[in-house]
């Protein structure tokens, strides 16, 4: 088992005396993923949005990625939500596929059989993992439901496992409710008012994925446990795991593994805050590599705009030398579009085209998982 590191030893180099200039580059991970502190902003301190921020924008024009430490969510409920993930996954198959995955993307998906294209044409066989997908909780009366919107339909819950839902449940809320403080931060990044995206994110778009993540033969290069691939959305919140095997890809071209680090979220940018920033903020390739010798567990949260949020490029990032390089979409036909080319069970009848998204949007998700 790979050691964890500590956040608050690693923050130690920061000065308690005086702040630190807004300028100045946050804490950095493997002299590449930089560490961010959020605790001073979420208190309220004078100051601690602006200066968070700007740790914020270093990270994402240069790698994509960061760890979030001091973002007060009980390491209790994470540990109960890696519980509740082991628990679904031990079922019985034949309890798992009772409530297999459906064209609303919930549900439970086995190992799939065939690699994404992009995957394949790199050699790359099928990721090895299996994954159990929840979204908002929503009642037989709910009106999207009621109408079959797409992604807004009722979960489905495994019938024997007391407790169950209500682990999930509390980690999905809370997580929502951190990344819509968080969202404010990112709004300052990018030299937009604090307010600008809390209409797109009073009721996000979001996925609790749950994902098992077997051990693989770590000589054959073609076999991944989850291929190079970018995440399509906005952010996406990875807890601290106890069994390492993320990596990302550098700017420079280097795989760099992620190391745990206790108390620390992984949280990177997707395609939909890269188009949104008109590429001013990276979507970073990454991979999964269970190369441990033991079941890796993984309950990572996507958290994305409303779906009726028309995603134009933001005020703050075009000009006339620097020119919008993507039309305006509705954040939900993006994610159509995206989850048809993605999975096997979504239907590309319904689906936009590449040429509807953008001339050329397939490279921006060139790294499918």
């Amino acid at each position: 088992m790979a050691h964890i590191l500590h956040a608050k030893e690693l923050l130690m180099d920061l000065s308690t005396s005086s702040p630190i200039a807004a300028t100045a580059p946050p804490v950095m991970i493997g002299d590449a993923i930089p560490l961010i502190d959020v605790s001073d902003y979420l208190a309220g301190t004078p100051g601690a949005a602006e200066k968070t921020a700007a740790q914020l924008r270093f990270a994402f024009e240069n790698v994509g990625f960061y760890y979030l430490a001091g973002h007060g969510v009980p390491q209790k409920l994470i540990d109960d939500t890696y519980a509740a993930a082991a628990r679904f996954h031990a079922q019985p198959m034949e309890a798992k596929l009772a409530v297999k995955v459906d064209e609303h993307n919930i549900g439970y998906m086995p190992i799939q059989q065939k690699a994404p294209p992009n995957a394949a044409a790199q050699g790359k066989k099928p990721s090895q993992n299996e994954a159990y997908f929840l979204r908002r909780e929503r009642n037989a009366n709910d009106p999207d439901v009621l109408s079959g919107r797409r992604f807004h339909a009722q979960n489905k819950w495994p019938a024997d496992l007391p407790g169950f839902r209500e682990a999930a449940l509390a980690y999905i809320s809370t997580l929502e409710g951190l990344c819509q403080k968080l969202v404010k931060l990112y709004a300052l990044a990018l030299d937009l008012p604090e307010t600008y995206f809390d209409a797109c994110f009073a009721r996000p778009h979001m996925i609790l994925r749950m994902s098992r993540y077997p051990q693989i033969d770590g000589t054959d290069e073609s076999v991944e446990s989850l291929v190079p691939h970018t995440d399509s959305g906005f952010m996406t919140l990875l807890p601290p795991n106890k069994v390492q095997g993320l990596s990302i890809l550098l700017p420079d071209g280097r795989w760099m593994d992620a190391p745990g680090i206790e108390n620390a979220f992984v949280v990177n940018g997707g395609d939909i805050l890269h188009r949104w920033s008109n590429e001013r903020f990276l979507s970073t390739p990454h991979r999964v590599r269970n190369v441990s010798g033991q079941v890796r567990y993984a309950i990572p949260f996507f958290c994305d705009p409303d779906h009726d949020t028309m995603i134009e490029c933001l005020p703050s990032c075009h000009s006339a030398e620097r020119p919008s390089k993507y039309p305006p979409i509705k954040f939900g036909d993006y994610a159509l579009w995206f989850a048809a080319q993605r999975y096997g069970h979504i239907s590309q009848a319904t689906a936009p085209t590449d040429a509807e998204v953008a001339p050329g949007a397939r490279a921006t998700s060139r790294w499918q998982a």
